[in-house]
């Protein structure tokens, strides 16, 4: 009996193991790694407060990082949990593991409670400056999963203010000291733009067919198009003042070298979302898009040079 008994408990195990595997590998996906690209903004201060190489700094940047990550999980955790009826509706969105009962909706609310608990411990630990930004910003983004993101033109400024409240964050990491308030704005102005684009991807995807997002509704590529147009042009406008007006920068204005690949970066942006239609997944496209890519890195190892070899 003691053979059979053993015999059967591996049988179990056996046959749990593979629900347990599936069951990770939807968690895992429903946290969204490849979203995690968007909280390298954390770096800015690192990089233009002049600190890239220097290991304390760096260390914990990279742990911020970390602590951005988790945080951003479990608000996507939360998110599908509380849209999952609009998105077993949604074209892409129903193939998402809790849309497809995969994943049970307790287990990803537990999951996300850890991950906060964790993200935000470290957080404090970290720096409380940082925790209170990191708190922040878990806060904002919750609130923009169950109404903000109900009310158009807001739904994207408050996205905006995400990745502000990201670059804002590492600067109590580093002390920064002279990094440049343009920087804010650039990047709040980069995040409308991409966010915008994304409205305009998700309008041209759900023409003729009723929309997920009830936002969405209250928009029109007119609307889109005219403030698209208008966040590009003011981007490019604060950055060129900040290559030539930032005090961290050397008096020779070489950073201004880097203006032509910006000016490139976001034509390639347009293209791709007004041509291809390709702006609803920005993370995506940032990582599939060679040129994009190709430009990106350029414009780094130019802004690189000018900070740390030029100043």
């Amino acid at each position: 009996m003691a053979y059979d008994h053993n015999s059967v408990d591996s049988e179990k195990v056996i046959v749990t193991l593979p629900g347990l595997s599936r069951l990770a590998a939807g968690l895992l996906r429903s946290m969204r790694p490849k979203q995690w690209t968007k909280n390298i903004f954390i770096f800015a201060p690192l990089v233009f407060d002049g600190k890239l190489f220097q290991l304390i700094p760096f260390i914990n940047t990279l742990a911020g990082f970390l602590v951005l990550c988790l945080l951003s999980s479990a608000v996507y955790l939360i998110n599908d949990c509380a849209d999952v009826n609009a998105d077993r509706a949604h074209p892409t969105k129903r193939h998402r593991p809790i849309a497809r009962g995969e994943v049970p909706i307790s287990v990803a609310v537990g999951w996300a409670a850890v991950l906060v608990i964790v993200g935000l411990g470290v957080g404090f630990a970290l720096d409380v400056r940082f925790g209170a930004i990191a708190a922040g910003y878990f806060l904002l983004t919750t609130l923009y999963t169950f109404s903000l993101k109900h009310v158009a033109i807001l739904d994207v400024i408050v996205l905006a203010a995400g990745f502000v409240l990201r670059v804002a964050a590492g600067t109590p990491l580093v002390e920064a000291e002279r990094f440049s308030p343009w920087l804010y704005t650039c990047m709040g102005l980069l995040a409308l733009l991409i966010g915008f684009g994304k409205r305009r991807a998700e309008l041209v995807e759900m023409a003729g067919a009723r929309a997920t997002r009830e936002a969405l509704g209250d928009y029109s590529l007119a609307l889109l198009d005219q403030v698209i147009a208008i966040v590009t042009g003011a981007l490019i406008v604060s950055y060129t003042f900040y290559t030539f007006s930032a005090p961290q920068l050397p008096p020779n204005h070489a950073m201004m070298l880097t203006v032509p690949f910006v000016i490139y970066g976001l034509f390639r942006y347009l293209y791709l979302v007004h041509v291809r239609g390709q702006g609803g997944a920005p993370d995506e496209l940032a990582l599939r898009d060679r040129p994009l890519q190709v430009t990106f890195v350029l414009w780094g190892m130019l802004a690189i040079a000018v900070l740390y070899v030029l100043s």
